[in-house]
């Protein structure tokens, strides 16, 4: 299980933020999540990490989100509808999952999110992942 603090990538990190219910780390293109034991991810959390990624990246550049799931935590897939009733867009989504438990909510999330999610069973293979598509979609953009 792999932590954001113990990748390279760490000495770029632009911003962390920190909440009862998980960590946040912000970079260039890049926001890594690693919530907390037992935490319900709710549209009412996500407004709330939706605009301090505006505020540290802007709004006009195209933001992937890691969702590194180093602990058991519920996501309520149908707030993606809201997410996406507010007009807010996000370029690539992926998560990493270390077992079973992980993987479970994904299933759901898949029914609401409009683009792919792409999974990983390790977190340095989803930043690449994920830095490698942002950099293709700024060169396409520019």
């Amino acid at each position: 299980m792999q932590k954001v603090r113990d990748l390279a990538i760490f000495k770029k990190i632009k911003e962390v933020r920190e909440y009862e219910f998980g960590v946040f780390y912000f970079f260039d293109g890049l926001v890594i999540s690693e919530m907390s034991e037992g935490a319900t991810f709710d549209w009412d959390k996500a407004e709330k990490i939706i605009s301090v990624a505006y505020e540290i990246l802007g709004k006009d550049k195209p933001v992937a989100y890691i969702s590194n799931r180093i602990h058991d935590y519920s996501v309520v897939p149908t707030d993606w509808l809201k997410f996406y009733k507010n007009r807010h867009h996000l370029e690539f989504y992926s998560i990493v999952a270390y077992n079973k438990s992980g993987l479970a909510s994904v299933i759901l999330e898949k029914m609401f999110f409009r683009n792919k999610i792409r999974q990983f069973s390790d977190l340095e293979d989803a930043v690449q992942w994920s830095l490698a598509k942002v950099s293709e979609k700024m060169n396409m953009s520019a």
